[in-house]
């Protein structure tokens, strides 16, 4: 019951976090905000995740995990109502705020549900449902977002992309109490610095960091690149779909390959197809081959997030899982922060081209970093 209700969570806190992303940014557009105004708002939404993850993940370790969603499912609710009422541009910008905040609980919170509810030959598995949820979460989202937008107008999309966190609200409410009480005992253990001090647990951020980096990289020059050649806007879009549809058919295939092949060497062979991607796509100017690429990119990338989660769960130690998992994800958001930034200027000053080759040796260390990374134990 308790694996179901967190897999439910998932879906609508998720669901509403990527239909809120679309709805906020192109309601912004409407009101007139100009591009820098819509890049600080994309920005507000990974600002708490930034901030918070990792003290987020010590507080589900000790309090357990049910006020921390029913507090972010409340605020991502409320993110969505603010814009209904006060239809401004200022008002974006708090709800943007907002539902950053939700995410940051979202997150954590749930990705650590998943491992400490799970028995080690049933944590692949578990983790694999995850993230087929998340990933189905991508496409219902935004779909529901343009729809409502195209239907009834920004306001009443908000209201609309609202309704998936209250129904998490409402979910937390009725069967909250199925969820496992956390640990008040955790804070008298070794605080998060001893997290940061293992060896092996900062190689696991750097891996995760890399995969994070490589999978936004390619989504967002992947547009730029099929620009510069002259392909259209649903010519990219398609070869884009192609990488989401092979994350998600990998990702089936999961618990059987984490079970198959040991956690090191999956991740070590992601690398090696994210390297091999970044590298061919400069050399292609036809949609098709480009699509194929996206879509062995998605066949590496797809097994890679996910697998960092496994890994990394398996490094924190007892009782510490939230914390753990929270320290990934502020690495994780930190390179989302400064990469694009970092990449940006090596592209004005070198061309496009030098972005994905690159990109494609930055993989191809993690190939190194990957196998000397020990077994999940």
């Amino acid at each position: 019951m308790a694996i179901f209700l967190t897999l439910a969570l998932t879906f609508f806190n998720f669901v509403s976090a990527n239909a809120a992303r679309v709805v906020l940014t192109l309601y912004a557009l409407e009101l007139g905000a100009p591009a820098s105004s819509v890049g600080l708002l994309g920005g507000l939404l990974f600002l708490f995740p930034l901030l918070l993850s990792w003290p987020i993940g010590a507080s589900a370790d000790r309090l357990g995990s049910r006020g921390l969603l029913l507090f972010a499912a409340s605020c991502g609710t409320t993110s969505l109502l603010i814009p209904y009422f006060v239809r401004a541009v200022p008002a974006l910008f708090v709800a943007a705020a907002l539902n950053g905040l939700a995410l940051a609980f979202f997150h954590v919170t749930l990705q650590n549900l998943i491992g400490i509810m799970s028995k080690p030959e049933d944590r692949a598995r578990n983790f694999s449902n995850f993230s087929l949820t998340g990933a189905l979460t991508f496409f219902v989202g935004p779909l529901v977002a343009g729809f409502s937008i195209d239907q009834a107008g920004h306001a009443i999309a908000c209201l609309v992309v609202a309704v998936p966190s209250a129904t998490a609200v409402v979910l937390l409410l009725v069967w909250g109490r199925v969820l496992p009480p956390g640990n008040p005992e955790v804070q008298r253990g070794p605080g998060g610095l001893k997290t940061l001090a293992d060896r092996e647990v900062r190689r696991m951020l750097l891996t995760s960091g890399i995969v994070q980096l490589g999978t936004d990289l390619f989504q967002f020059y992947l547009p730029v690149y099929g620009y510069s050649i002259g392909l259209s806007a649903s010519a990219i879009g398609a070869i884009l779909s192609t990488l989401a549809v092979a994350s998600f058919v990998v990702r089936l295939f999961l618990a059987r390959l984490v079970k198959r092949y040991p956690g090191e060497h999956l991740l070590a062979w992601t690398f090696i197809v994210g390297a091999v991607g970044f590298a061919l796509v400069p050399f292609f100017h036809n949609a098709v081959t480009l699509a194929a690429i996206a879509f062995l990119f998605g066949l590496g990338m797809g097994v890679g997030i996910p697998l960092t989660v496994i890994l990394m769960f398996g490094r924190s130690a007892e009782g510490r899982s939230g914390q753990t998992l929270g320290l990934r994800l502020t690495a994780n958001n930190f390179v989302r922060v400064t990469g694009p930034l970092v990449f940006g200027a090596i592209g004005t000053a070198l061309g496009l081209p030098a972005v994905f080759w690159i990109n494609s040796a930055v993989m191809a260390c993690g190939v190194l970093m990957a196998r000397a990374t020990p077994k999940e134990h």
